[in-house]
Formats: C-alpha cells, structure tokens, sequence
C-alpha cells in the first residue's frame, strides 16, 4: 500500500444557526468546541480527533428539503466511535432520528438540524 499524500484535516458544513447547531454537535453527539478565529461570520469549529467539523453559518445554496430520509444515499459525513449504542442512546434521549446502514457494518445515519448527513461506523 502507497502512502498517501493527504489526510483530512476538516469538514464544513453550513448552518443556519450555530448555537443551536452546536447543542446538536455538542450536547448530542458529545463533540468539544475549540478554538475558532474571526472570520466575519459566525460559525463554530469542533474537534474530533485529530480532524475538525467547522459549522459555517452562512446563506446554504443547497436545497434542505426533498434529500433522501437515508444519509447513506447523500453526501455526508463518516465519523468512527469505539461504540455505537452510546451514540444511540443520545440520540433517542433527544429524539433524534437515525436509519441503520445498509452495508452490513455496524453503522448508522442520522441528520443535524439543518439537515446535514452524518454517519457514524462503530470500528471493528
């Protein structure tokens, strides 16, 4: 196997409010706020590992209505935890809904509020 020449250092997803945007990220899945300079919006950055999530609350140019109720059949974002039951669990606390993968992993899809796709995998 080739080393490759990237990793990923970041997502960016677009919101449409960042403190609610960041009771879901933070107070529902758990992620940690870090530091964020002024980038003349507002907007929040979330560290997970040794990647981010950068909430950028800006005009969305993508439609949030009308996306497929599966985030495995949308552009999303993957992240891995040591196990998904706790993850569940927040998520039914808050009622958040989720559909399980349909690969055949232990994985499953859930949405932000503002109806950003994120998956998250269970590691082997």
């Amino acid at each position: 196997m080739v080393d490759s020449l990237f990793t990923i250092h970041h997502a960016s997803l677009i919101v449409s409010n960042t403190q609610t945007s960041l009771k879901f990220y933070c107070d529902v899945l758990g992620m940690e706020q870090t530091e964020r300079p002024d980038l003349g919006f507002p907007g929040a950055w979330l560290q997970i590992g040794a990647q981010q999530i950068h909430l950028l609350e800006l005009p969305n140019p993508d439609p949030t209505t009308g996306r497929p109720e599966h985030g495995g059949r949308d552009r999303h974002v993957a992240l891995m935890v040591a196990q998904l039951e706790p993850i569940k669990d927040r998520l039914d606390k808050h009622n958040v809904a989720y559909t399980l993968s349909i690969s055949g992993r232990r994985a499953f899809f859930c949405r932000d509020f503002d109806g950003n796709a994120i998956e998250i995998i269970e590691r082997p």
